[in-house]
């Protein structure tokens, strides 16, 4: 089992890197899956992401208070809102549809700003 949380915190890690340079694919969460799984599996792997000068602070703070910065709420609420942009324009979907995606992004913008900074 240790072998297979590893595996897939590399995968998160590398997943998470991609989204540094792609706008749309988030970093953090993929990062903080890949803490977890290091947690189960590789101490010395969990100690480098929650050291790691960019990433480490959000990952501490996740994990001591559930917290995420201002600006991840900003950039999340962004992204939220040009992805509901782009399926909207993309896709011509019906009011129910529409309805429907637009509600679960409120709930997830409810929150992710819920959470304290």
């Amino acid at each position: 089992m240790r072998q297979a949380y590893m595996i897939i915190g590399c995968l998160m890690v590398a997943i998470g890197a991609i989204g540094v340079v792609l706008p749309l694919l988030p970093t953090t969460p993929f990062l903080l899956i890949a803490a977890g799984c290091f947690a189960r599996s590789s101490p010395r792997l969990e100690a480098w992401l929650l050291a790691h000068r960019r990433f480490g602070p959000l990952l501490a703070a996740w994990r001591e208070r559930g917290a995420i910065p201002r600006s991840g709420k900003l950039l999340s609420t962004a992204g939220m809102t040009l992805g509901f942009y782009a399926f909207y324009r993309g896709s011509h979907p019906g009011p129910l549809l529409m309805l429907g995606v637009a509600a679960v992004f409120v709930l997830i913008g409810f929150y992710v700003w819920s959470r304290p900074e």
